[in-house]
């Protein structure tokens, strides 16, 4: 029988629950928080965008930051559970992995799993369930997963 875990995460926390069989109670493992992923824009940043000029005529304008800093706080969050998880796969710590996250933070987790972890993802579910009791994650999820 595979050893499966189950992701629960958004911007701000991350939770690991193991479950061996179909019909287990969920068991967390570890519970990862990242405090800046509650922050709002203006508590990440100290500064306003500075400002340019224009090459030609008059025109001054704000320059603009490529990556928001709280989308830069949530892709730094989900490069450390991407880590977190690709070190668990090598030491063999779950053959399965079930991935239930806030919608836009999937996206990001995704981008931060390796190949090798993404093969072993069996159901992915977008909601932020982060918050729920254990018995309510696990009633979310199919009976098969």
């Amino acid at each position: 029988m595979a050893n499966t875990w189950v992701l629960v995460a958004d911007s701000s926390r991350a939770r690991v629950f193991r479950a061996d069989g179909a019909d287990e109670h969920l068991i967390e493992v570890q519970d990862m928080a990242h405090p800046e992923g509650r922050l709002h824009e203006t508590e990440l940043t100290t500064d306003l965008p500075g400002r340019a000029f224009d090459s030609h005529g008059q025109g001054r304008h704000a320059m603009e930051e490529e990556t928001p800093p709280k989308r830069q706080e949530a892709i730094r969050f989900a490069k450390r559970v991407g880590d977190m998880l690709e070190s668990a796969r090598t030491a063999g710590d779950y053959d399965r992995l079930v991935v239930v996250a806030e919608p836009r933070f999937l996206g990001l987790l995704r981008d931060s799993l390796s190949d090798e972890t993404i093969k072993l993802v069996g159901l992915e579910i977008d909601k932020n369930l982060v918050q729920q009791a254990p018995q309510v994650i696990r009633d979310r999820l199919p009976a098969q997963f």
